[in-house]
């Protein structure tokens, strides 16, 4: 794997025209995808997850603020257990910002995963954030003994227990989900006194609202159709907060995309892997399948940020302008693109794409809101 030096964190205030400065907080998102090794054969689960943990390696040494890792259950993905896959490369990074993207709080217990997520914050010196979601999939609700007709209850009960456990005083809750607690001190407490804590939403109103009530940052899952159409969710997050008397955090969207040297070479690299991905998911929801023209709109006017550097630079720097967001991650992994092709993706995001959005930032005079990485 090539390795490159780094210098100064990325998320170091870039000045505009006007003499502002802001922080843009940039990520790499991935759920573990399967990809293809050298010989065109499949990964095991095994070499995937170590394959995930080197491309989190580059990506802290090319600048990348943030690497996300979301959780399945499914043998398309491989990372069923973020926070543990995030341990092992927080002994092999130094400044990279390790995040779920997101935690399926609603299957889980949130006592547990404020203790791991903790551990994982000792264990790379304050570098954990965990992003609670409902999950796009729900393998993980039978999986774990949970009736998918309790749903909304299940979130519901248990970000209001989450949210009393930030506080990392003693803990007297009760509700339908779990079992109450009295007087309940949680270990291990962090050196800052709070974990870095996200809510991932997917477009529902009920759930922004729900993340402003709690006053928790909002990312937003944009994968599909015009960035700009998600406009309305982040005022509401805003006119919300403003509501409950909570702060509204820089919001923050996750999206796809993959970088080559040239648009031709991304197109057609990604092409297959999107397609079969897509299908395959797809044929669960009763979508049809996707066409090289679905593909081709998704490039030229959606939310696929796919190209060559200069490309999806272009295109992020609109949506982070369009939208005002403070954080932008980009999904880098679909279907079972080659573990090189990958790579490589990694590196120009770091290296070519995130300089090049700042500067396009910064020549505009755009002052999008800033957000501690």
């Amino acid at each position: 794997m090539t390795t490159h030096s780094h210098g100064a964190s990325t998320a170091s205030s870039t000045s505009s025209s006007t003499g502002a400065t802001h922080d843009v907080v940039f990520g790499l998102d991935t759920f573990g995808d399967i990809p293809q090794g050298a010989d065109g054969e499949l990964l095991s689960h095994a070499d995937a997850i170590r394959q995930v943990v080197d491309e989190a390696v580059l990506a802290d040494q090319v600048g990348v603020d943030v690497i996300a890792l979301g959780e399945h259950h499914r043998s398309d993905f491989a990372i069923s257990s973020p926070e543990t896959v995030l341990a092992g490369i927080a002994t092999r990074t130094e400044r990279i910002k390790l995040a779920s993207g997101v935690t399926v709080l609603s299957s889980d217990d949130p006592v547990r995963v404020f203790q791991r997520f903790a551990t994982l914050d000792a264990l790379s010196n304050g570098r954990a954030q965990v992003i609670l979601g409902r999950g796009s999939f729900t393998e993980s609700f039978p999986l774990f003994g949970y009736d998918l007709a309790d749903y909304d209850t299940l979130f519901e009960e248990k970000i209001e227990l989450f949210a009393e456990l930030l506080k990392e005083e003693p803990v007297t809750w009760s509700g339908s989900t779990r079992a109450a607690l009295a007087d309940a001190d949680v270990y291990p407490k962090t050196d800052s006194g709070r974990l870095d804590t996200w809510v991932g939403v997917g477009g529902s109103p009920q759930s922004v609202v729900r993340t402003a009530k709690y006053g928790l940052p909002l990312m937003i899952a944009i994968i599909g159709g015009p960035a700009d159409r998600f406009a309305p969710y982040l005022d509401l997050y805003r006119r919300a907060a403003e509501k409950f008397g909570t702060t509204a955090h820089p919001v923050g969207m996750h999206s796809p995309g993959f970088v080559a040297d040239t648009d031709a070479a991304a197109a057609k690299i990604a092409w297959p892997h999107f397609k079969a991905s897509r299908d395959r998911i797809g044929r669960d929801r009763g979508w049809p399948p996707v066409t090289p023209r679905d593909y081709e709109r998704e490039i030229e006017h959606g939310s696929l940020y796919l190209g060559s550097p200069e490309t999806v630079a272009t295109k992020m720097a609109a949506a982070i302008r369009t939208l005002g967001v403070g954080r932008f991650d980009m999904i880098y992994t679909t279907g079972s693109t080659p573990a090189a092709d990958r790579l490589r993706s990694v590196e120009l995001y770091g290296t070519e794409v995130i300089p090049r959005v700042r500067e396009l930032l910064a020549a505009d005079a755009v002052v999008p809101a800033g957000v501690q990485a």
